[in-house]
Order: C-alpha cells, then structure tokens, then sequence
C-alpha cells in the first residue's frame, strides 16, 4: 500500500507525457486523478485502475479540489476550467516542473522554432559517447519523467513553449534558445507572447548559450551569468563560429582555432552548421571533451528525414529530407545544401511534388535558379508546381520515386547532391512522409 501524501495532483491531458505524470505522481505516494476533455484519452490503459479518472469533459469539481495541476502541453493553460481553478490560486505546472523538484542533477534545456529535435539528439550522442550517463527526452522520445528512473548525472531535454509557459524557476544548469520565427501565435496570442514562454528557459539559469545571428535568442540575465554564442560568422576569442580557408572550404572553429571541415560531416547546409555550433558550445558547458565532441559529430548522420544524410554513391551524396513537407523547409534544405557544395562546383537535383496544399511555389525560384541543376517532379500537382518555377532550371517529370530516384542518378555527377525535399504533403502517394522517406532510402540502398 502507497502512503498518500499532500494534497491532490490533478493531470490534466493523458498522451505521454499525462501518463508518465499520472504513474510518477502515483509511484511517489501523491495523492493524483486524471481528467481529459475526451472520451477514451490515449494512454488510459497505461495507468493504475485504482487512480480516479474523469474522462469526457474536464471536471471543474474536480479541478478545484485540487492542491496542484500538472498539465500536459497540448492543453492551453486559458481552458476556461483550468483558468478557473488558476484564478483560485490554485498552482498549474508542468512535468518539467515536477522533475525539477524530484531531482538535484543539472539540465540541459534547449529550446527554439526549429532544429531543437537535432540539437538534442546530437548533444545527447555527444554525452554518451563522452561517457556520461546522460537522459535524453522531453518533447522529444521519451517523456521528462520516465527519465527520472534512469538516475542519470544530466538530463538532456528538449522543451516546447507549450512545456516552458508552465515551468518556472527552472534552474538549467545550461540552457538555449536556438532561433525564434514566428510559431504557434494562435495559442500564445503573438510573437510577444511567444518569445517570452521561450525565454522562461533562462529563468534561474547557471550558464546561457545564445544565436548570435538571432537577437530573439539572447536572454536578459544577470551581467554575472556565463554566456557563449555561436554563429555563421568568424567568432571572437571563445565563441563558437565558422571560418573560411583559401579553398573557401567552411570550418567549424572556436574563436580563432579551426576545429573540423564542415565536408568531413554528413550533416550538411549552414542551418545544420549553426546546430553543430550550438552542440559544441552546449557540450562544452557540462564538461564534455571537444576531441571527444568532435568525433561524434563525424559520425551523425542527421535526424530520420529531416536532411538526413543516406549514402554516397560515386561521390554524389543522397539526403532524405521527407518531413520537408511545405516551402519553407525546402527552401532551408535548398540553400543549406546548395551553399555548403558552391565552393567545389556541386549542384542540386531535387524531387519536388505531391500535394502542394495550395502552397506558392514561385517563392523557390530564387533557389532553384542558384543550386539546381535538375528538378524532378512527382505526385498529383507535378504540372502546378512545373507551372509556378519554369524557366529556372531543368525540369523532369517522373511517374514513380523509384523512376524519380533512376532520374536523378542519370543527373547527377560527382560533388553534386540529390536531395528528396518535396515541399508537399504524401498522401497521394504514401501513407505520410515516413512512408516515403523509408521508400527513398531503401532506393538509394539500392543504388551502385
């Protein structure tokens, strides 16, 4: 029998991370309910039977009773039943906030608009092949408090504004925000609202990372605090940055001292530099060894399709970017690519296509004219997008991937990329853009 202590934990939204706090909570003897808006919440089979659960509305008795709310981060804080209980004075937190009072080891806190699932997966490879015993989760893999039974000497997390708008005092012993773009103004009102959930990260923070391409990164902190940047630019004396050589080849340095060719990575495009940099500097602020640091970035290949570097076939390189799935990630993988193999002469050829949910592809010109030297169009809006970007480049229309990936090879000469990044939605095609970016590689694997 749990010894019940405190007053009652209301989890507010099951999902994995509601779960993780339901079952931690109930574990260390609290007093916890649950209630969820829906009628068969995901993960309702996951916790004990004998927790009190309150499914198809949120019960407002309930909530009102409760001496703490622990809320998942799909659920906006202004819900007019949990507003209620808040404007009672009763606490609402998140399961950040309740694995910073259940552990006393340091935490890496990253945040940003994009590129955080990156940042996280690198520096926790980074950790582990340093032999730390480091935890990897948060909005990303395995919810913050199923890390907890991994008694780890840091906690690596990746945080949503959703996670941060409801975590205080969070005392990282690092923490960053990588880069602010507009995101999620519906839930936080505008790019005030959101900025300032992002910058929760910072508060009680023992050492800053910050873009010092990004205004929106830098926190306002105590003048004591240890801060370290990284940027595209050449960095001044103990920041992280890129330098250039007489061949004009980029390189990963530290103030004045060269580091690693960025053409030794897999991961490629200066968006992926820039992450490569927030890694060094984030390692180097637990402790890690930059040798150390710097022969796991040699291995890593990228996150699955996300840029993710697939193989090299007769010094032509193959990236699946499938979760390229609207314009604007396209264009990033466009440009990174493109900019990362001008100095040795390399193109582009791109497969671009599927359902365009009514997207303005004229905005790819620019980049197509530059980097491309053959696109190849699949899918049911092939003619649409052919229509919006004729006249930038050679363009190829293919029935199938499989036909797209033979078309490509045909094209493509050595130092030159093939990159999947289709700016589309895959439901004409496949079951998602997982489906179609495992049908890629295993494509490309096929290739000789």
């Amino acid at each position: 029998m749990l010894i019940q202590r405190g007053g009652l934990k209301v989890v507010v939204g099951l999902g994995i991370s509601g779960v993780a706090a339901v079952n931690f909570l109930y574990q260390q003897g609290y007093r916890v309910a649950v209630t969820d808006s829906r009628e068969s919440p995901p993960g309702h089979d996951q916790i004990p039977a004998d927790v009190p659960q309150y499914f198809g509305q949120l019960n407002q008795a309930l909530l009102l009773s409760a001496e703490e709310i622990v809320i998942s981060p799909g659920l906006d804080p202004k819900t007019p039943e949990i507003q209620a209980a808040a404007d009672q004075g009763i606490a609402v937190v998140s399961e950040i906030q309740i694995l910073r009072r259940a552990t006393d080891a340091p935490i890496v806190a990253i945040t940003g608009s994009n590129a955080k699932s990156t940042v996280t997966s690198l520096l926790g490879l980074m950790a582990l092949d340093a032999g730390k015993k480091a935890a990897i989760g948060g909005n990303l893999g395995r919810p913050a408090l199923d890390l907890i039974q991994d008694q780890p000497e840091v906690y690596i997390l990746e945080l949503s504004s959703f996670q941060l708008e409801t975590t205080s005092n969070l005392n990282a012993h690092v923490a960053v925000v990588l880069n602010m773009s507009e995101d999620h103004l519906d839930r936080h009102g505008d790019m005030f609202g959101y900025h300032t959930a992002k910058h929760r990260i910072f508060q009680g923070v023992k050492h800053v990372v910050y873009n010092r391409d990004d205004a929106l990164t830098r926190p306002l902190v105590p003048d004591a605090t240890p801060m370290q940047s990284f940027g595209l630019n050449a960095p001044d004396i103990n920041q992280y940055g890129l330098l250039k050589d007489d061949q004009q080849n980029l390189w990963l340095a530290r103030g004045r001292e060269r580091l690693i060719n960025s053409r030794d990575l897999y991961i490629q495009g200066t968006h992926n530099l820039a992450n490569a940099l927030a890694c060094l500097a984030l390692g180097e602020a637990i402790g890690l060894p930059l040798d150390s640091m710097l022969e796991s970035l040699k291995t890593f290949k990228g996150l699955e399709h996300r840029c993710e570097f697939v193989k090299s076939v007769n010094n032509v390189r193959y990236y699946n970017d499938s979760k390229g799935t609207n314009i604007g990630a396209s264009l990033a993988a466009i440009d990174g690519l493109g900019a990362a193999i001008e100095p040795q002469k390399g193109k582009l050829v791109v497969i671009l296509g599927g359902q365009s949910k009514g997207q303005d592809f004229s905005a790819l010109r620019m980049a197509l004219a530059k980097y491309v030297k053959t696109v190849v169009l699949i899918g049911e809006d092939a003619d649409l997008i052919a229509q919006a970007i004729a006249g930038t480049t050679r363009l190829v229309h293919a029935t199938s991937l499989a036909q797209a990936v033979e078309i490509c090879q045909q094209h493509a000469q050595a130092e030159d990329v093939v990159l999947l990044s289709p700016a589309c939605a895959s439901f004409d095609m496949f079951d998602g853009y997982v489906q179609r970016g495992q049908q890629f590689v295993a494509l490309v694997n096929e290739l000789h």
